[in-house]
């Protein structure tokens, strides 16, 4: 691992820096997810739970936590392309999950694409299970792909 890596919480100076590592991260997101968006509704609910991954001040690694009282989420767990294989991904995944921990929550979840094998083989070397269940979901009234 990276000897100046720090992972700390975000900060309002970090937003174009997420920004642009997301848009490297993940280059086949759907047009609706759009990064400001989705740093903007996290700020309002456990800010706390969203980690910042930088190198000499450099912003090169994201994960945002939730946790309802019942079980935590991860999502968008972002590495930049350049410093992938490092650590900095299981740093991440770490913080995340002492965060958790320090709140009392009892089990994290995520979500990978089964296509995405790379990931999956990554989250399985942290000691994650794929689990027998199916993944369901429902657009909400005001989101951007219903209008």
């Amino acid at each position: 691992m990276l000897e100046d890596l720090q992972i700390r919480p975000y900060l309002e100076k970090d937003k174009q820096g997420v920004v642009a590592l997301w848009r490297e991260a993940f280059p086949n997101s759907p047009p609706w997810n759009i990064p400001e968006d989705h740093i903007e509704r996290k700020l309002k609910v456990q800010r706390e739970l969203f980690f910042i991954a930088e190198v000499t001040g450099k912003i090169v690694g994201t994960a945002m936590a939730g946790y309802d009282g019942h079980r935590g989420w991860v999502y968008s767990v972002a590495v930049s392309q350049k410093y992938r294989k490092q650590g900095i991904g299981k740093a991440l995944m770490e913080r995340v999950e002492r965060g958790l921990i320090d709140i009392g929550c009892p089990k994290l979840n995520l979500q990978v694409r089964a296509s995405n094998n790379e990931v999956v083989e990554f989250y399985k070397r942290l000691g994650y299970g794929v689990e027998d269940r199916v993944s369901m979901g429902k657009l909400l009234p005001g989101d951007k792909r219903s209008n």
